[in-house]
């Protein structure tokens, strides 16, 4: 064990001492202008805060499954229709890697297109029902952020706004429909759409190349199908299907196809409809057993580095020496379900429901204008939420920088701690 990577910390991540040190400078500066107030007492003058930044982590629109059911006769029609681009959803982009060379390969679309789908459509492919969800979203964030305050530009602008995806097409794609709606398809500048290779990809836990939570994790979805009440009531709805034990199916699989088709009101196998409630459930009990919530560095290595950038965005905006073209107002994170549920948890605010397409964690960063203090308010799913650690909803940021501190991962400790089984295997090899 390192401890330097698993001991909690103080919420200033290593790499960050400027930031750290000028976030100092203005909560001194803030004690003088201001008496500290007691804790719940003389609650902020929201009048006087001042919107400096907003981060959208969101999940992709609504898709085709991923992976069929057994049984033809219980598997949806995946029309092609379903492919048809809505026209106002239409906006073009350029995606490159994050350095700005040429996009990176994408290996996860090669392998969906080997599955073909009933009614000719691929696996994981963003129908127009997803394109219509994610535009819906880009049009609340308009709403929000263009209309009812006047923080963004109307139109796409690339010094306001930092765009990221998965190297993933849907993803991609979803993350056109939310701009297209966010800024009814004007801009001013071209929109690029940075992605990285699958290899160091951190926009969702990293299996393949973070070989210690690959280890971890080892079994442990195979396992959670055996854990008492999970098994029982899979053993109901494969029986309810006519499925065998043997083919590999499990609640994570149902779940999918079950979601996929209800959004597009494709109702193929009525077992599943009938168990959708439990279902839903077990599917989000068999993500938790693979997790194990107490198991930190395993949520560490699954988000510790979106934690990272999500704190590195903040703290480069608090320092005022941070050149203003190092900062935008927007950045918009287009990730997954898996990369949401970690999230949720690391922020104590996961309702045990699974997150559903096109759905959105936003993080809002305000300064007030007398005492200069900073907070931070979060959103799920248009809710504000009040996270882990914070005394209301409109969280001091040191408070909320101490709660995501305890699972940040700088991209070196992310590294280390990643390689640590392997070493230790290494070692006792020799």
């Amino acid at each position: 064990m390192i401890g330097g990577v698993f001991g909690v910390r103080m919420w200033a991540p290593v790499g960050f001492l400027t930031s750290l040190a000028a976030y100092c400078v203005h909560q001194r500066r803030a004690a003088r202008a201001e008496p500290r107030r007691a804790e719940n007492q003389h609650p902020v003058d929201r009048s006087q805060l001042e919107l400096k930044m907003v981060q959208v982590v969101f999940r992709h629109g609504a898709r085709s499954p991923l992976k069929p059911l057994p049984q033809e006769e219980q598997q949806a029609e995946w029309n092609l229709q379903l492919l048809e681009v809505p026209p106002q959803t239409q906006f073009d982009y350029t995606v490159t890697s994050l350095t700005g060379g040429p996009k990176p390969r994408s290996p996860f679309d090669s392998q969906y297109r080997e599955t073909k789908l009933k009614g000719g459509m691929f696996a994981g492919q963003l129908t127009n029902v997803g394109m219509q969800q994610m535009f819906a979203l880009g049009e609340r964030l308009r709403k929000n952020y263009v209309e009812d305050i006047p923080f963004l530009s109307p139109t796409f602008n690339p010094m306001e706004v930092f765009v990221r995806s998965t190297n993933i097409y849907r993803n991609l794609e979803s993350t056109r429909c939310l701009l297209a709606g966010l800024f009814q398809c004007q801009k001013e500048g071209p929109i690029i759409i940075h992605a990285d290779e699958a290899s160091s990809e951190v926009l969702y836990p990293n299996y393949q190349n973070c070989w210690s939570l690959r280890e971890r994790t080892r079994g442990r979805r195979q396992a959670a199908s055996l854990q008492p009440g999970i098994s029982e009531d899979l053993q109901k709805v494969k029986e309810g299907m006519c499925i065998t034990n043997n083919d590999g199916v499990d609640f994570l699989s149902l779940f999918d196809n079950m979601a996929a088709e209800q959004v597009h009101n494709l109702l193929s196998c009525p077992t599943l409809q009938r168990f959708a409630r439990m279902i839903e459930r077990r599917a989000v009990d068999t993500v938790l057993y693979v997790m194990q919530r107490e198991d930190r560095e395993s949520l560490q290595m699954a988000v510790g580095p979106l934690l990272h950038i999500l704190e590195s965005n903040l703290l480069k905006v608090v320092d005022p020496a941070t050149p203003t073209d190092k900062t935008r107002k927007l950045y918009l994170y287009a990730a997954h379900d898996m990369t949401l549920m970690p999230l949720l948890i690391t922020l104590g605010i996961f309702d045990h429901k699974w997150p559903p397409f096109a759905v959105d964690l936003t993080m809002e960063l305000y300064q007030h204008r007398q005492s200069k203090e900073w907070f931070v308010q979060l959103y799920y799913r248009g809710e504000v939420q009040v996270p882990k650690g914070c005394p209301d909803r409109l969280c001091p940021l040191d408070k909320f920088l101490n709660t995501i501190s305890v699972y940040t991962l700088s991209p070196e400790k992310y590294h280390t701690l990643c390689s640590q089984v392997q070493v230790m295997e290494l070692g006792n090899g020799e």
